[in-house]
């Protein structure tokens, strides 16, 4: 599959990949920009690419099988969102509950064109103890753009000016939608 996904990212879509996927065990990763269906099936490839295991949140109901059989082996994680839980801690609790778990997420929220940041990346990270890495997804130069790991500090704005700096430029599937 590693050989396979190889071919098509690299040969036949014709991408680059910039930067190599750090040897973490835990981590957020988020990518940005996210403006079109069609970045999760890149996100796909792009894991097959570099054969590391990347997780991701989805709904608790969306986990009964046979459905959740398949997200599960995905790497998804079960989460319950009702507004009475604080999702943060809820993530945050599944670091210390894994050995292994890199969460993908995009910091916008939606495909659509955002003026700013949702946060709760950023929050999760400081409370499960875990780096930031940034993964842009640049449909302008049909390149995927990996960063080392950024610790969260106790200044939000310092970092997230860093975290924006690294996406400034890069363009999404639907151009008009990036950051």
């Amino acid at each position: 599959m590693h050989t396979l996904a190889k071919f098509i990212y690299f040969k036949i879509l014709g991408w680059k990949l910039i930067g190599s996927f750090p040897e973490l065990n835990k981590s957020i990763i988020i990518v940005v920009p996210h403006t079109s269906w069609v970045d999760f099936f890149l996100g796909l490839l792009v894991r097959r690419v570099l054969d590391e295991e990347v997780n991701f949140i989805a709904k608790k109901n969306l986990f009964a099988p046979p459905l959740g059989w398949y997200l599960r082996w995905m790497g998804g994680a079960p989460i319950d969102r009702d507004h009475s839980n604080d999702t943060v801690s809820a993530i945050s609790k599944i670091f210390t509950e894994r050995k292994k778990f890199r969460l993908a997420l995009s910091p916008e929220g939606t495909r659509r064109k955002v003026t700013r940041w949702k946060t709760g990346f950023y929050y999760i990270a400081k409370g499960a103890q875990v780096p930031i890495i940034m993964v842009a997804f640049d449909y302008g130069r049909k390149q995927v753009k990996i960063s080392g790991p950024q610790y969260p500090s106790d200044n939000k704005e310092t970092d997230f000016e860093t975290y924006q700096r690294f996406f400034n430029g890069v363009k999404g599937k639907v151009a008009e939608y990036s950051f």
